[in-house]
């Protein structure tokens, strides 16, 4: 895919970008270089290859997915400074 001058005004002005007409052949240049970056990206061969979490090898923590005891608002709302018809009561922000 290559980027000419015109997909380029039209990618600025859609990011609401405002490029001068005399710097748009460099930014034309600069998506083409990107997008060869991706194609390359693309030829890679990734079959087989487990995906990672980090650079370091680790496994997450994982917990058991159990129902807990729920119903626990009079506890909830027990610290808080108001309370209403239960919920948290909290003041007015937008006038």
């Amino acid at each position: 895919m290559s980027i000419d001058t015109e997909t380029a005004r039209r990618v600025a002005k859609l990011a609401r970008i405002k490029v001068e007409d005399d710097a748009l052949p460099a930014l034309a240049q600069e998506f083409n270089t990107i997008l060869g970056f991706i194609e390359q990206l693309g030829e890679v061969d990734v079959e087989g290859v487990d995906p990672m979490t980090s650079v370091t090898p680790m496994q997450l923590k994982r917990r058991a997915d159990v129902v807990t005891d729920g119903d626990q608002q009079d506890k909830v709302l027990a610290n808080a400074p108001d309370a209403r018809e239960g919920f948290f009561a909290v003041p007015k922000v937008v006038e």
